[in-house]
């Protein structure tokens, strides 16, 4: 009895009951497991705020056994037995909780809203799409030209593509890969990306380079600001593994290895989340990084003959209509001469799925408007967020989890 102390009054009752009331003490210990549940998942003081906000009565039943069983379903913390192996079903009134509370606990932790944007979150985006060759002193130096053309057009934030730096696949990517963390000469890539963002004042979203780091290949993209310091780097999460037979095959896994974290970064043009091509099939990366307040997601990438056609345009506006955000993909220039063609058509979708800019399979630099209060717009004519249902399934964000937990 001595844990019932932690526990708020009206849950002192429900472990008490189950102590002294129940006829099995593996159903004692079992309803006891919910209430401490409860308490692992919120504070005492928090569970004082839901009594105010979720009151036993709303519960339809005055048993405090049945209680603690529908309290564990509802928030999310279910017991040692199932609540239909104990006989028991939910009410209506226990479904139509706040509908508030319970699109809140559809993500774990809760969604963070978007954070005010800079310059009222209106700005031009330019993406690059590069034409990419076997010598990589003359991408660099390409790669250079087009991002302050693109600036001087006006752009704040250059988006490039997957693979700018080399050709695209296996064998040149330990061939031309570089070591970020050491920089200077060492990276001759980031070394310019990060001179021209300074000396230009933009943002840049560096498509991706084959990252050395010790005894791994990373395929990562570099983000820097406006001041030329790079503000977060991200390690393609979901290596590009296929095989369509008579179509095409590619394993990245026999050169590269994944990448371990998310990344979302705040910028002088807003919160951003980053992923690399094969990442964009994952629609839980991109429900993460709008829980985490992401306005906008960008994927450098190379989609190939077989799936770009069919899958590219689709998986962005699909992506960006989910999240209610906004998408920018950019691919590499189409080379039909290179061991893997890239389908190009690097494109920006708007958070409702529109195309607002998109280009053919040439190179060419595409330029959007993005304008951050269409998104705030769209939300509160369709307020997913307010309408989950955090009563039947729940996404959990585990590094925000362990963060929390340290």
């Amino acid at each position: 009895m001595g844990c019932a102390r932690l526990l708020p009054r009206y849950f002192q009752l429900i472990w008490r009951h189950s102590v002294f009331s129940s006829s099995s003490s593996s159903s004692s210990s079992c309803y006891r497991a919910c209430i401490m549940q409860l308490c692992a998942r919120f504070s005492v003081r928090s569970c004082h705020s839901l009594r105010l906000a979720v009151p036993v009565r709303s519960f339809g039943t005055t048993s405090p056994r049945v209680w603690a069983w529908k309290s564990a379903a509802v928030f999310g913390c279910f017991p040692l037995k199932s609540p239909l192996a104990a006989g028991i079903t939910y009410t209506s009134r226990a479904r139509s909780m706040g509908t508030d509370l319970r699109a809140s606990l559809a993500r774990k932790p809760c969604a963070v809203a978007p954070p005010p944007a800079p310059n009222g979150g209106k700005f031009k985006v330019a993406v690059c799409q590069l034409s990419v060759t076997a010598n990589k002193e003359q991408n660099i130096n390409h790669a250079r030209e087009v991002i302050e053309g693109a600036a001087d057009e006006g752009a704040e934030l250059i988006v490039l593509p997957e693979m700018w730096n080399c050709p695209y696949s296996n064998s040149s990517f330990p061939v031309y890969a570089e070591d970020i963390d050491a920089g200077g000469n060492e990276s001759p890539s980031t070394m310019m990306l990060s001179d021209v963002a300074r000396k230009k004042q933009v943002t840049i979203i560096g498509g991706s380079i084959p990252e050395r780091s010790y005894d791994h290949l990373y395929n990562t993209c570099c983000i820097y600001g406006r001041n030329g310091e790079l503000q977060a780097k991200h390690r393609k999460v979901h290596l590009f593994d296929i095989d369509i037979p008579g179509k095409i095959v590619f394993k990245e896994s026999e050169t590269l290895t994944a990448g371990e974290g998310l990344t979302v970064v705040d910028t002088y043009v807003g919160r951003i989340g980053v992923g690399i091509c094969y990442d964009i099939r994952f629609e839980e990366l991109a429900m993460l990084y709008a829980a985490r307040g992401a306005q906008m997601i960008c994927y450098p990438g190379a989609f190939n003959m077989t799936t770009g056609p069919l899958h590219w345009e689709l998986l962005q506006r699909a992506r960006a209509i989910d999240n209610q955000l906004y998408v920018i993909t950019c691919s590499p220039a189409r080379d039909p001469t290179a061991s893997y063609v890239a389908w190009g058509h690097s494109t920006v979708v708007g958070p409702f799925g529109e195309i607002i800019s998109k280009t053919g399979h040439e190179e060419a630099t595409i330029f959007a408007d993005i304008d951050y209060s269409v998104s705030d717009q769209r939300r509160l004519n369709m307020p997913l967020d307010k309408q989950r249902r955090g009563d039947l399934y729940q996404l959990v964000d585990v590094s925000r989890c362990h963060e929390g937990s340290e």
